[in-house]
């Protein structure tokens, strides 16, 4: 059965925890993860990108020069593509970029990513991610103590304000809860920092 190790507030080492084999102790499929990943980034894509067409530029309501006679080539607008401030041929227009995809997929992946995390020795367990304030330097210590020097993604059971609040001025470190994780998020980060209480959520759900 996977293990972690757990730590306090703190940073301090106080033990240790068996993790769901279920959930963390899975045969990783990079064929989902891969997947997942493209889905989860296609659907960030704003689409709001956008050009005019010869029909929205401004202008070009007479014809620039007589059909005959001129020896160049018959023109009927000065808004076609191939004048200056002319419209765009075949240019972007805003579109909706994201898609589904299978809710059995998703929850694979998301086991396999936790799975992966924990064969790497990338996950931690806090026994309780709570803060009464906004403190930035109580997190940084912390990670510091745990010795977190590379990108982290701290998980708590559910949306805990004051801890998001205090994490995300610190670089390559980013605040979630069970309810908003994602397989993208979870494999950018090189550790994987979670509530105790949080890890029997994440069973309830994707075990």
């Amino acid at each position: 059965m996977p293990t972690a190790v757990l730590y306090n507030m703190q940073g301090a080492k106080i033990g240790d925890v068996e993790l769901n084999a279920a959930l963390f102790g899975a045969e990783v499929n990079k064929a989902v993860l891969h997947e997942s990943v493209v889905n989860y980034l296609a659907n960030q894509r704003q689409g709001t990108q956008s050009t005019k067409t010869r029909t929205e530029v401004s202008g070009g309501g007479a014809k620039p020069f007589r059909q005959k006679g001129t020896g160049r080539a018959r023109q009927g607008s000065t808004r076609a593509p191939q004048w200056i401030k002319g419209g765009v041929a075949l240019g972007p227009k805003p579109r909706d970029y994201s898609y589904t995809i299978n809710k059995k997929v998703k929850k694979l992946a998301m086991v396999s990513a936790l799975s992966a995390k924990a064969a790497e020795g990338d996950i931690m367990v806090i026994d309780n991610l709570k803060m009464e304030e906004i403190k930035t330097k109580a997190i940084a210590d912390m990670l510091k103590a745990m010795g977190v020097e590379n990108k982290a993604l701290v998980v708590t059971n559910e949306m805990e304000k004051n801890v998001y609040l205090s994490a995300r001025n610190i670089e390559g470190v980013k605040a979630s809860y069970v309810g908003m994780l994602n397989v993208y998020d979870v494999l950018n980060h090189d550790k994987f920092i979670v509530a105790q209480d949080a890890i029997a959520k994440l069973e309830e759900v994707y075990a």
